[in-house]
Parts: C-alpha cells; structure tokens; sequence
C-alpha cells in the first residue's frame, strides 16, 4: 500500500515497460479547446450535479485511456476547486492487481502522471485477487472495488469516478445475452450507484482517445484488452467489430440505449418486489417464509424476484433462472414437498396447509400465524454453517 500524494514530480521519461506502450505524463498547452474535451467536462459536470455536489471525489485510474481521460477532465475542477460553484477537492486512486510483470511500475507512473495533472492526494493500492467461483475478471472486479471502497473512506471521498465508457456499456449489454440473464444484468452498469459514478457512459473509446491526445497524455494500454481467452475481450476484439461491419454503425449506441431503457424497468420491478417481499414475508427464526396463495397471485415477473429475495435474504445468493423455475414448481405441488437447493447452501421447501395445521396443533410459537394457518407456504433456511 502506498501514498504518492504530494507536489507535482518530474515528468518521466518515454522508456518502454512490461505489457503496453509507454506512458508518461503532460498537459495540453494553452489553445482553443478540442470540443471532445468540452463535451467531458459537461458529461461530468452534470453527474457531479446529479450527485448533490460532492466535495471530496476520487478518480479511479488504471493509465488507460478512459479513466485517463477521465482524470485529465477531472483536473480541470480540481484546478478550478469549484463545480458550479461548489468548492470540490479532487484525488486518484491507482489499483494494481499484480497480475502482470511490470504491473507495480504501470501504476507508479499512472501515479506520477495523476500528480502533474494537479490531483491530490494519488493513492496506490496494491490488492491480491483471490481465486473464486466466478472467474478471473470478477474476482479482480472484487478486489479493485474493495480498495476503492477503502480508499474512499480513508480520504472520506463523497465519490469515486470509474471512466466506463458507451463501449463498455454495449458490451455488457452483449455479455448479459449471452448469458440468458435478465433484466438486472441487460440493464448494464448504472451512471451511479452509491458512492461510484460513471460520467462517461455517453462517450465512445475513441472519444477518451481523442481526449488523451489533446491533452498530450500517452496512455499505458492493457494487453489483456486483446487476450481472447476473456470473454469481455473477444467481445470487444471480434464481436463488436463484426456487428457493426453486418448490422452497419450504430450498434454499440443502441446497445447503450437499450441498457438505459432497461434500467427504468428494472428499477420499478426492483420497487415492487421490494414491497410485496416485505409485505409477505414470515420469519421464524433464521427461516423466512412466503405465503403460496398471495406467491400464486403474483405476476411471474415479480413472483421470480420475491422468491429470490427470500433466498437473499436468509443468506444465499442470486439464484439462477433455472433454479427460480425449480422453486417455483414447487408450488404447483399438492402435498409438502423440496427441498430445492439454492445457491449459497438455501434449501426452498413447500409445507402444505395440513402440514403447517398438524405441526401447528397444541404447540404455540411453531411457526403457524396467529389465527391459524389458512394456505401452505415456501419455506426458506440457510444450511452452510454461519462465520462468527
């Protein structure tokens, strides 16, 4: 873990390094500003607004070029101290995966250049990623978010910047259907969500390119972008191109339009299961239940994501569509029956009405509702054993 805060350091030199061309560090000379660049500092200003103002933001940034670009538009407020008239105080986050040879010197010179810039403090963050059952890109997505999160707190940041672009935007979108995902997934990432703020969703690769130019930035290109054993990369090396050169221009913007639609469904559909989970749900203990009568007259739509937000709750995780579809059945069933294993080590199991009456009959407080069990109910306990 290092602090590299401080004045602005010496501008380093040209010299290649491991896993990308060279980066180093400087500022657009004094001129008539590229619109592109104009265009930004909009897009993030606007989200700062949207935002209520924060006065302490970091930005995230790996030397590429769109958080690059990000922190380039970024120092144009730092330097100002005001959006709108908001004093804003504005600071940089380096993470290093340590995933690549080199990687420690990629982030010390994104480090220096974030400095020139005129941010303060530049903090690096150098996090181990821990193998996990989601692969490689989310377990280093797990790791990154994490020393984001930490760093925010330690310079107790309002906001935290990430340079996501329309591009990263479309493949996302892209990535969610070839999975079969739902809604929440084709919705994509959100322009904010809690303290992380995504001002450049509008704005094409090219644009953050064009930016990094006009303000005479070099920035380090990550070679894993091209590394068609990621799903994300083939997506954007092979897919993307092949799209636009079979459907003609304009795919990755529809892609993002669709996104932006979706997230509007998925946000009401979110509300409503809020409140109808907790309006049914029934707890007994660690267990929770929901009543089989009012799951039935549910739509499908908001019946999936109740019965998921139970397993959620006793503390599993997201369960598959294929998994929601099995607990679901089990309420098609006549007698008791399940259980049905959830992701997360949940088990979902139907008791009928004459279970729930039998189980109930001269014993008090045995999970039956006061005034007597009038329907059956799923039923949903966590089995894997709780840390302390």
């Amino acid at each position: 873990m290092q602090d590299v805060s401080g004045g602005p350091a010496p501008a380093p030199g040209g010299e290649p390094h491991p896993g990308g061309e060279p980066l180093k560090s400087g500022r657009r000379r004094p001129g008539r500003l590229a619109p592109v660049v104009g265009t930004a500092r909009k897009m993030l200003q606007d989200a700062l607004a949207q935002a209520g103002y924060p006065d302490r933001i970091l930005v995230a940034c790996s030397g590429g070029p769109d958080s690059l670009a990000l922190a380039a538009v970024a120092a144009y407020f730092a330097r100002r101290g005001h959006v709108d008239g908001h004093p804003v105080a504005v600071g940089a986050v380096v993470v290093d995966h340590q995933l690549q040879p080199g990687s420690a010197d990629v982030a010390a010179r994104t480090a220096e250049t974030l400095k020139e810039l005129g941010l303060n403090p530049v903090l690096v963050r150098a996090v181990d990623v821990a193998a996990s059952g989601f692969g490689p890109e989310a377990a280093a997505r797990d790791a990154r978010h994490a020393a984001l999160d930490e760093a925010a707190a330690e310079w107790d940041a309002d906001a935290v910047l990430l340079g996501h672009t329309l591009d990263d935007q479309a493949e996302q979108v892209l990535l969610g259907l070839a999975r079969g995902s739902g809604t929440r997934s084709l919705a994509g990432m959100r322009p904010a969500r809690g303290k992380l703020l995504r001002p450049f969703l509008g704005l094409r690769r090219a644009d953050t390119l064009e930016i990094c130019r006009a303000e005479e930035l070099d920035p380090w290109h990550d070679p894993t972008n091209a590394d068609p054993s990621f799903a994300r990369s083939r997506t954007r090396v092979e897919v993307m191109p092949l799209l636009e050169e079979k459907l003609g221009p304009g795919v990755a913007e529809s892609l993002a339009r669709t996104a932006a639609i979706l997230q509007l469904d998925a946000d009401y559909l979110e509300e409503v299961a809020n409140s109808t989970f907790s309006a049914l749900a029934e707890r007994s203990g660690r267990d929770v239940s929901l009543p089989e009568e009012a799951l039935n007259g549910l739509s499908p739509a908001i019946r999936f994501r109740v019965i998921a937000k139970a397993a959620a709750d006793v503390g599993g995780q997201q369960p598959s569509y294929q998994r929601l579809l099995a607990a679901e059945a089990l309420l098609r069933r006549k007698g008791s029956a399940g259980p049905v294993e959830l992701p997360g080590g949940v088990s979902v199991y139907r008791l009928s009405l004459a279970q729930l009456l039998a189980d109930g009959a001269g014993t008090e407080g045995a999970g039956v509702p006061r005034g007597g069990a009038r329907c059956g109910k799923l039923v949903f306990r966590l089995h894997k054993p709780t840390r302390s």
